[in-house]
């Protein structure tokens, strides 16, 4: 037994955003809603898209699209909303991102997760934790955390 390793599995949400896939650790994610009408709150940030009554509170429902540079395109009917618990300034917060499809769960084992790159790429590193090849294709891991502190945070407190 003394020279046993310890794997760790870890369970993650797979998404599309653009023309790639990412991932989102499972226990981030309290749901998965088909698109609904949101509520445009006046002189919000463009990329609050507004909110949605989920269950009788005011959800603050995100494009996370342009935290990524990625052009704004319409909705369909694979457009879904994650409902996401994330940690803003050590407060536990509820708020919406869309999507532009939801995928699957998947598993992967901790030591498989490469670590992100470091130059050359187009996605805005900060909120990258890894990557996964899963079935011959990069599946980029997020810090839903660190992608809503930053500019979101300011937003979120006015409807918590």
């Amino acid at each position: 037994m003394a020279n046993e390793e310890i794997q760790i599995t870890n369970s993650y949400l797979t998404f599309q955003l653009h023309n790639e896939r990412f991932a989102v650790h499972v226990s981030k994610v309290l749901n998965i809603l088909e698109l609904v009408p949101i509520t445009k709150v006046p002189k919000s940030p463009e990329y609050l898209k507004g909110v949605i009554n989920l269950r009788g509170s005011v959800l603050g429902v995100m494009d996370i699209k342009m935290n990524f540079d990625f052009p704004i395109t319409d909705y369909t009917k694979e457009t879904s909303i994650l409902v996401l618990q994330v940690m803003i300034d050590d407060d536990i917060t509820d708020v919406g991102a869309i999507v532009d499809s939801v995928h699957d769960v998947i598993e992967v084992d901790e030591k498989e997760i490469l670590p992100p790159l470091s130059v050359g790429i187009k996605f805005k590193s900060d909120f990258v934790t890894g990557i996964i090849k899963h079935n011959e294709q990069f599946i980029m891991v997020l810090d839903m955390d660190k992608m809503f502190n930053t500019e979101i945070k300011s937003t979120m407190e006015e409807f918590s």
